[in-house]
């Protein structure tokens, strides 16, 4: 393939705005995966679970999301990607409502699975939408700011999570209306929920979405407007590259993924893989159990918090520089590099727990090897930040043909949740074996995915989303 070298589009002040509410779904990703941070022992101790219930009740939500994720690339080509947006918006506002004023452990996993369906349309359809109106040359760069709302929703709920804990004295504690500061937690996350509803009403349609349903006089405003492509030959050109290259069929299945005799065809399974390996290193056991983890090694809990937050803020700092180079290096290249700085940031942290002691029937890390694991750990969001964070999404909104984006990022975004569920559902009982042996299992991971993506992952940047190839001729290099 061939970088495309036409003029397609700009970067306008419009198409910034536009790109940017619609990452506001990945603030909710965010925001509502890391919210449950900071009450999970509060919800521990209020409902009495046992650890295998809280790794449910933290997990269920993923569960959610994968089934979300599954069905979103589906809804989206048949309703269109804004509504999709809506739809997610609903979910996460009543997901908010439900688990603030849950009655018992049981209606609260069913509150946290709804906004988990939330969570998985919000982070297929985000990509997805902004892959679509954004020009070749800038496509990296508007891509990442989905994981720039992803990190800034992660870095805003632990804030408010600790403003809300020091206000009330705890977790635990009551604060407005007699409820403890845990329910403030979640009610929190309604305000952006509805924001991003709002939002969205305003928001144009995707020009292949457009011309994939014939309203393609629809489909030439957006692009001139919005994309920035400018004169009429210029629109009528690019309008023919999308209606040759997106399915008129009214209904895809998962059919339309499969070429050969796999299941999936080739790309599609080098999608998968990607989005399976971005979770397998472990890095939203950081933002899970971050404030449990550090307490557990004899932090106190405001300062668990509070480191927690800096985490956060370093994941901002990282995607900064992805955002910077994601345009200029491509996207192999910072996998690459982050796959290698996250292999041996988990195996320092690996070894920095190994020395971890029991005093007084709790676990802790001498004096130096605790501020090497928390060096080792912002090491490894740094490296996940910059690469994998904002570079896995990106691919998966640009790596696949018109005719099965939608499919094929849902299938992607499944697989994605679904080995989030598995690591942080699985974290608990690594831990109880030893948090040595859990992060050097992570940094494992890592190093393998180093291996797959010089092998396996093909450069995208600046390809014209028209001139990405079906398997046979985009397949693994």
């Amino acid at each position: 393939m061939q970088k495309d070298q036409s003029d397609d589009g700009v970067i306008s002040r419009a198409l910034i705005m536009i790109t940017g509410t619609a990452a506001l779904g990945g603030f909710l990703f965010g925001y509502d995966s890391s919210i449950i941070n900071g009450t999970v022992d509060a919800v521990r101790e209020e409902f009495g679970l046992s650890a295998a219930a809280v790794g449910f009740t933290v997990s269920c939500a993923l569960l959610g999301a994968m089934l979300g994720a599954w069905y979103a690339g589906v809804c989206s080509d048949k309703i269109g990607r804004v509504r999709t947006m809506l739809v997610a918006a609903a979910l996460l506002s009543v997901s908010a409502l439900g688990s603030g004023l849950a009655f018992g452990p049981y209606d609260l996993v069913f509150w946290r699975f709804v906004g988990g369906i939330g969570v998985g349309f919000a982070s297929v359809i985000a990509p997805a939408y902004i892959a679509e109106v954004a020009p070749s040359g800038s496509r990296g760069r508007l891509g990442t700011m989905q994981q720039m709302a992803i990190v800034t929703g992660i870095f805003l709920s632990l804030l408010i999570s600790a403003v809300i804990v020091k206000a009330a004295g705890g977790a635990s504690e009551p604060l407005w209306a007699g409820l403890p500061a845990w329910r403030w937690m979640f009610l929190s996350e309604l305000v952006p929920a509805l924001a991003y509803g709002v939002l969205s009403l305003r928001l144009p349609e995707s020009p292949r979405y457009l011309v994939e349903k014939k309203r393609e006089d629809e489909a030439r405003q957006v692009l001139e407007t919005v994309v920035g492509v400018s004169g009429s030959d210029r629109l009528d050109r690019k309008l023919a590259q999308i209606r040759s290259t997106v399915s008129t069929q009214a209904h895809k299945t998962l059919a339309d993924l499969k070429d050969g005799p796999y299941f999936f065809s080739p790309i599609v399974w080098v999608g998968i893989i990607l989005a399976v390996f971005q979770q397998l290193v472990g890095i939203n056991v950081i933002f899970y159990y971050s404030t449990t983890l550090w307490q557990s090694v004899g932090f106190q809990e405001s300062d668990s918090f509070f480191i927690s937050v800096i985490m956060s803020i370093t994941n901002i700092v990282a995607t900064v520089i992805a955002i910077a180079l994601i345009d200029k290096l491509g996207r192999k290249t910072l996998l690459l590099a982050g796959s290698a700085l996250m292999a041996v940031s988990l195996a320092i942290m690996a070894l920095a727990f190994n020395h971890a002691e029991m005093v007084d029937g709790a676990l802790s890390l001498p004096q130096s090897w605790g501020i090497t694991a928390l060096i080792a750990a912002n090491a490894f969001i740094i490296g996940f930040g910059a690469s994998w964070g904002p570079v896995m999404w990106v691919l998966l909104g640009e790596m696949f043909p018109n005719r099965i984006r939608g499919m094929a990022l849902g299938v992607g975004g499944a697989a994605n949740w679904l080995a989030n569920f598995a690591v942080s559902t699985t974290f608990p009982i690594f831990s109880a074996i030893g948090l040595d042996f859990a992060y050097s299992l992570y940094a494992g991971f890592a190093l393998i995915s180093f291996f797959f993506v010089w092998k396996a992952v093909q450069e995208t940047n600046g390809i014209s989303l028209e001139d990405m190839k079906d398997s046979r001729q985009a397949s693994v290099k």
